[in-house]
């Protein structure tokens, strides 16, 4: 039985349906904090369960016999994580090490995680690899780091093995408009409902999109691996906001022009990372360009 945290959620979701249709058993935990019944697999097994509560935790492992974890239930706004860096500490650090607590105790043999390009920083090359400094802007991208460290320290000390897998900006349906990586979502509500859509600086800073079914494929070979190892999990292709707004614009049928605003403080001007590390270890590569991608997203929205 695998268990996926945070799997009503954005990302959470689309890993368990892959892995359901791959013939994997699944128990989702969730907290619904933001996650949605909604977006939950009918063949998944479900408890309501809060990572930072330990007792709800143990009481997954005691009904069910868990095997491996996939654990995307996280605090993942950036800004958030600014203004209450406790709650953010306390949901993804303190969460995290109660999950490995009781992976220790129940022997689970393995553990994936939702890393993030935000531990990186700054970039000091680009494309951004695996052996890049780490140097987060955020208590968001710090939680991140310590989190892979915890995961480290616990598989130096038992028989788990473990797969991190840092995300580039992760795009696709039952995004919200908010947390890491939201622009297309922010974009598409506004797109759909033919509101002004604002774009912070110039247009020309870049980022990294990749199709949450791209991310799903990369879980469920993750889980399936016994490797220790964290990778970079992107397109290696960099977009910039401008080009972003106009491909959307061709997919939503959208007409106004954006409106340009003042940079955000602390934003990142450039980031696109290399996928080389995933691609040699697991044989994974994205199947969706950002067109077929936006695509499907776009449906999405206009029904939603």
């Amino acid at each position: 039985m695998i268990l996926v945290t945070g799997g009503c959620g954005f990302i959470g979701s689309h890993i368990t349906d892959e892995l359901i249709d791959k013939g994997h058993d699944v128990v989702v935990a969730d907290n619904l904090s933001s996650g949605s019944l909604i977006n939950l697999n009918s063949k998944a097994k479900f408890i309501k369960a809060d990572v930072t509560i330990i007792e709800q935790i143990e009481e997954i492992f005691k009904l069910y016999d868990i095997n491996a974890v996939c654990h995307h239930a996280a605090q993942i706004s950036v800004a958030v994580s600014m203004e209450r860096p406790q709650f953010d500490v306390n949901t993804n650090v303190i969460g995290i090490i109660n999950l490995l607590q009781m992976c220790a105790k129940y022997s689970v043999k393995r553990f994936v995680f939702a890393s993030s390009a935000a531990i990186y920083g700054n970039p000091e090359y680009l494309p951004i690899d695996e052996s890049h400094s780490l140097n987060p802007l955020s208590f968001y991208g710090l939680s991140k780091q310590m989190s892979e460290q915890c995961i480290r320290i616990y598989a130096n000390n038992s028989n788990m093995t473990y797969g991190i897998l840092r995300y580039a900006n992760v795009y696709g349906p039952r995004q919200k408009a908010e947390g890491e990586g939201g622009v297309v979502a922010v974009f598409m509500n506004r797109m759909v409902s033919d509101q002004d859509c604002n774009i912070h600086g110039d247009g020309k800073q870049t980022r990294d999109f990749i199709y949450v079914k791209d991310i799903a494929k990369a879980n469920v070979k993750a889980l399936e691996s016994n490797l220790n190892f964290t990778a970079n999990v992107s397109t290696n292709v960099y977009t910039d906001i401008s080009e972003l707004f106009s491909t959307m614009k061709k997919q939503t049928g959208y007409t106004k022009q954006p409106i340009f605003t003042k940079p955000r403080k602390g934003d990142i001007k450039d980031s696109y990372l290399k996928n080389t590390v995933i691609n040699d270890l697991l044989k994974w590569e994205p199947v969706y360009n950002l067109e077929q991608g936006l695509k499907e997203t776009a449906k999405y929205f206009m029904n939603a």
